[in-house]
């Protein structure tokens, strides 16, 4: 990131922003060394890799996530992902309330099934978050997926039970510990043309990402 849009963007107040769920940080110079990317064409993603990224920490039980996943990521995926120039991915960090980890491993063993169905459950968790609680946050699960998917629900509710996926999850709460990301979610390292440009916390708006990924210049 050059000197000019560093000094532009901690102006506006992007640099180190925070605003989250909260439960600090290290980089490397590109989207290959940086620890927080580390295994990413494995994640869940709406576009294709290159360009701009908006790599996004989140937790399906967290309220600030929520908002994010309700108020920018719409913008994220109408102005980067739908017009071509880049990817929004997702790494699942359940950091915040406790039935966010075994919501988390349902979703990845939704993603190793089918990544139609992971959106369709991210989306849910958030839409429905206040209705869930560690004892019925599976059998909700597989009640939605069996409806709503063409997934066998059960078979994912028992698979996160017994921890199928573990690997998965576990790949992505290491990748945060890797880079220091601390546990106030979300957490969204953005990316151009394969450089790293800054990390940001909270429910941040589309604007503040659009200014740092060089959209507004000019």
């Amino acid at each position: 990131m050059n000197r000019r849009r560093f000094l532009t963007l901690s102006g506006v107040g992007v640099v180190g922003a925070v605003a989250g769920c909260s439960g600090d940080a290290g980089t490397g110079e590109s989207i290959d060394d940086h620890p927080a990317a580390a295994g990413l064409d494995a994640q869940p993603r709406r576009g294709e890799l290159g360009g701009h990224v908006v790599l996004a920490f989140e937790d399906p039980s967290c309220p600030t996530c929520r908002r994010f996943h309700e108020n920018t990521v719409p913008a994220i995926r109408e102005n980067i992902v739908g017009t071509g120039k880049g990817a929004y991915v997702v790494r699942t960090y359940p950091v915040i309330y406790p039935w966010g980890e075994p919501a988390t491993q349902a979703l990845e063993s939704t993603f190793a099934r089918d990544s139609g169905a992971f959106w369709a459950l991210f989306g849910h968790y958030f839409a429905e978050q206040s209705s869930f609680d560690p004892d019925n946050v599976l059998a909700r699960t597989a009640t939605f997926l069996t409806e709503e998917t063409d997934l066998d629900g059960e078979a994912v509710a028992s698979d996160a039970r017994e921890r199928v996926h573990d690997d998965a999850v576990q790949a992505d709460v290491q990748a945060a510990e890797n880079a220091g990301l601390g546990e106030t979610t979300p957490i969204i390292l953005l990316f151009d043309d394969g450089e790293f440009v800054t990390k940001v916390n909270g429910s941040v708006s589309y604007d503040l990402i659009a200014e740092a990924l060089g959209e507004r210049d000019g």
